[in-house]
């Protein structure tokens, strides 16, 4: 394959005794005329490699078909209303309703209604208490820079905004539903419905990513803060200190702990921490006395469990949702004293999500819930009988194959066991097999529906998904041994799974291919370069890979305390050590490899990807592609549903031309 010429500079960067070249600097400005003749030459190449992949589009109509099970998500209560999203086949955007007493549901916010080209996205969405208005967040591109609109729910109309700079922001309304403390270019302000965003109070300064809540009576304020692999906390009582000069109080810095706190209505301040409980405990304490020192354990760690969630009911029952090694579980316990009662009864073997109730108490408790096979849907626990049930399936039928899934322990390169579940039909003797991974930022991977993984399976093929450290499956232990200067477990991990699956039979060298996306992008960067051996392909998406200079666009400076900085000496050390970019050696056979990148991404510059592709481009020694697709219009998150099918399917295609599944995804 002839690549698009790539000039090497002569750039070198001595950064504490270290010499780092970086010969291709120049694919950092996207808007250069060189950057753009190369990307619109690598456009070419792709789009005629992908045209001689066989059954591209069988991949593409098997996506297709799994991704019209559609989604749906648990009501929000708030006042008599409830709000939830829906997204039917062939919709390109979840749509959000709402319904009322008495009442059919009303499709209240629809992205493609107020963009046919599906560009722009929903980002957040936060109904006031009473149900009367809607804080929510729009952007487009997918550069996820939202704007903050109010709406009436009543009549549609727009009452406040647009706020800009409000990428993800939680919104924490007053009671009386006039005012909300929001999060606007990283600071915490209170917003007045009706006054000018540049007129609102600042409540917390400082350039951070934060999280905000509200108790249910609307008297105690929380704020959080991300810190070095943990959170800073607050809290205020906005009965004695007004709004705009809300008198913060420490409840934790400087920890290294992850704690979420709720205040419930019993007046109890709630903490699900893991402070001195890497897999979680819930505690308790007096919101006039919030420091750890006066916290009680309600619900203590369990050995083999992570805690993840809770909610409670009738002010007598608490539920406590866990992960036991990545399984989902939901336990039932006494609210005063903690005491185990039982556990709600789940469909299988799969994923809750997060627990919904009515803010003002009740018997009742929706999540959804999902696994290998099962589309999400919404699932619905009575306290009063202890009896679940199915309250909203997903909205399309599909037709799944069966297939089975087995989790196996395998020992990485320390010694350490490490978990992968292997996803397969019926058969023996080594196939075809894609290993995915992600091990970081606590992220767990948890069983899924997925229509991109299914056709896969269905078409004879195996998916593996690893669950590395750095991820949270084990708990705050299992992502602190895979973060800074221990993130070379991580890759570890994957090539000792990669090994395994060898070794048992299950696939072969030529016929692996590794797989993964943002943090995991950077996973399957480190992989093809320690281990090139190892895999015949390799797909590697919004990637990470210049760990030298990450800090220096998207959102790399809140991720330093994950990696560490090429400004301290020693963690520079860490990042030069398994940094893929500058661990590309020339006369290496790379695996076929399939670089993916995002035009409007803001959180992970394309930069990584362009970079990387150049590299490899004019190392590599052997006859298998090093190919870049990328795409505009879209970033690093959601998106329209026909560009997510797009990508899927071109993905499938790719690994199944470079690891021998060839053309067979419907296997109907």
């Amino acid at each position: 394959m002839i690549y698009p010429p790539a000039e090497r500079q002569p750039i070198v960067d001595h950064l504490h005794g270290h010499a780092v070249p970086d010969p291709y600097r120049w694919l950092e400005d996207p808007a250069s005329i060189a950057t753009r003749s190369w990307l619109a030459a690598q456009d070419r190449l792709w789009r005629g490699h992908a045209a001689t992949l066989a059954g591209r589009d069988k991949w593409h109509a098997r996506v297709l078909e799994l991704t019209g099970a559609g989604t749906v998500s648990p009501p929000l209560w708030r006042g008599k209303r409830r709000f939830f999203l829906r997204c039917t086949a062939g919709q390109e955007h979840g749509v959000l309703y709402t319904a009322g007493p008495g009442r059919s549901e009303e499709a209240l916010l629809d992205p493609v209604e107020l963009d046919p080209s599906g560009l722009t996205t929903l980002d957040q969405w936060h109904p006031s208490p009473d149900g009367r208005l809607l804080a929510y967040q729009l952007s487009r591109s997918g550069d996820e820079r939202s704007e903050l609109y109010v709406m009436d729910v009543g009549t549609r109309q727009i009452v406040d905004g647009p706020i800009d700079r409000c990428r993800h922001s939680p919104v924490a309304w007053l009671p009386d539903g006039k005012a909300f403390f929001y999060v606007r270019s990283r600071q915490v302000r209170l917003h007045r419905l009706g006054t000018p965003a540049g007129e609102d109070t600042v409540i917390c300064a400082a350039d951070r990513s934060y999280g905000l809540g509200i108790s249910h009576d609307g008297r105690w304020l929380t704020v959080s803060a991300a810190a070095d692999g943990g959170n800073d906390l607050w809290l205020a009582d906005l009965s004695v200190s007004p709004p705009d000069r809300p008198a913060l109080r420490v409840v934790q810095e400087r920890t290294g702990a992850v704690t979420a706190p709720a205040v419930g209505r019993d007046g109890r301040l709630y903490l699900l921490t893991t402070l001195d409980a890497p897999r979680g405990r819930l505690c308790v304490a007096d919101p006039e006395h919030p420091g750890p020192e006066h916290w009680l354990d309600l619900v203590g760690p369990d050995p083999e469990a992570v805690i993840g969630d809770f909610a409670i009911l009738d002010d007598s029952v608490l539920l406590v949702c866990w992960t036991r090694h990545a399984i989902s579980e939901i336990s039932v316990h006494d609210l005063a004293t903690g005491e185990r009662l039982g556990q709600v009864p789940l469909p299988g073997l799969g994923s809750a999500g997060r627990m919904s109730t009515r803010p003002g108490g009740g018997h009742e408790v929706w999540f959804t819930y999902t696994d290998g096979v099962t589309p999400g849907s919404v699932h619905r626990y009575d306290a009063r009988t202890g009896r679940s049930s199915l309250w909203a399936a997903a909205p399309g039928a599909v037709e799944v194959p069966e297939l089975s899934a087995r989790q196996l322990v395998y020992t990485s390169a320390d010694g350490t066991p490490v978990r992968m579940v292997v996803l397969a039909r019926p058969g023996t003797g080594p196939r075809p097999t894609i290993l995915y991974g992600y091990g970081g930022f606590g992220l767990s991977l948890t069983p899924a529906y997925s229509s991109y993984i299914l056709p896969w399976v269905e078409a004879g093929g195996v998916f593996v998904l690893a669950q590395l450290r750095g991820g949270g499956e084990e708990g705050a232990q299992w992502h602190r041994a895979g973060m800074l200067d221990h993130k070379q477990n991580v890759f570890d991990d994957f090539v000792a799974a990669a090994e395994r699956l060898i070794a048992d039979g299950v696939t072969t060298a030529a016929q692996l291919g590794a797989c993964g996306e943002s943090n995991g992008g950077l996973l399957v960067g480190a992989a093809v370069t320690q281990r090139p051996d190892l895999f015949a392909a390799a797909v590697c998406s919004a990637p990470l890979l210049d760990m030298v200079r990450y800090e220096h666009s998207g959102l790399g400076p809140s991720w330093r305390s994950e990696y560490g900085s090429a400004s301290d000496p020693e963690q520079l050390g860490w990042l030069l050590g398994y940094s893929p970019y500058h661990r590309v050696r020339t006369g290496v056979d790379y695996p076929a490899t399939l670089l993916t990148s995002f035009g409007g991404d803001s959180r992970v510059d394309p930069l990584h990807a362009r970079k990387m592709c150049a590299a490899l481009q004019w190392a590599t020694s052997g006859s298998r592609p090093i190919l870049l697709r990328h795409e505009n219009g879209v970033g690093h998150g959601s998106r329209a549903v026909s560009r997510s099918v797009g990508l899927a399917a071109d993905m499938l295609a790719f690994f199944a031309a470079h690891t021998g599944l060839g053309e067979q995804p419907a296997g109907r």
